[in-house]
């Protein structure tokens, strides 16, 4: 396979998914690692720490700003 398909193999979904098994067999690993999409569920949660559940947020840690989202907080305007 030319140099400029494996580089667009691995930067390109669309087009590693249009390959055969055997030529995605035969593909180097990127340098970049593997994809995420190609990654299972445990190897995700290594990704973000290994937090199994993230609780949702506005942002706001008992009515302070922690990530600059200021319009979903309670906050008194002085």
């Amino acid at each position: 396979m030319k140099k400029e398909s494996i580089v667009r193999a691995w930067k390109d979904p669309a087009f590693r998914a249009s390959l055969s098994a055997e030529e995605r067999a035969s593909l180097p690993e990127s340098p970049s690692g593997r994809a995420l999409t190609e990654l299972d569920e445990s190897e995700l949660l290594g990704v973000t720490g290994g937090k199994a559940a993230l609780e949702p947020s506005t942002g706001c840690t008992d009515g302070v700003p922690t990530c600059g989202i200021v319009p979903f907080c309670d906050l008194e305007v002085a």
